[in-house]
């Protein structure tokens, strides 16, 4: 059912400076910065050959990053993000398997201009993970 990685997300407390480290350390080739308001971050994305990595910062005062950051001040990884060809397909699926989806279960607009939807990291391994329908 799951596709491709789509990308690996880390929260980080600094974004300029993230973005200065992959940037400018790394080699990478980064994006410029984006506000998502319906999901309280900005995040960069970072492109790597194989799949990207997408630097999340805290965007208003009810961001969940702002609480992940709270308990990990130095950031770290967030969550993992797979490619499934049918979201609400995926869903009902997994809702069937006894996968529990974070929110209203309906799928939001990520930041690729595709939906997205969040599972619960404790029916996962403690990773939460990200389907985005491609």
């Amino acid at each position: 059912m799951i596709g491709k990685l789509n990308h690996v997300a880390i929260a980080v407390p600094d974004l300029a400076a993230a973005t200065a480290l992959y940037r400018d350390t790394l080699g990478a080739k980064v994006s410029e910065p984006m506000d998502l308001p319906e999901h309280g971050v900005t995040t960069v994305f970072v492109n790597l050959p194989n799949t990207k990595i997408e630097l999340l910062h805290p965007l208003g005062e009810n961001s969940p990053i702002a609480g992940f950051l709270s308990k990990n001040a130095s950031g770290g990884v967030h969550h993992v993000c797979y490619e499934v060809a049918d979201i609400r397909a995926a869903r009902d699926r997994l809702v069937k398997k006894g996968a529990r989806v974070l929110g209203d279960g309906e799928p939001k607009i990520g930041a690729h201009g595709k939906p997205v939807l969040f599972l619960h990291p404790k029916d996962f391994c403690g990773t939460l993970v990200e389907l985005e329908q491609v």
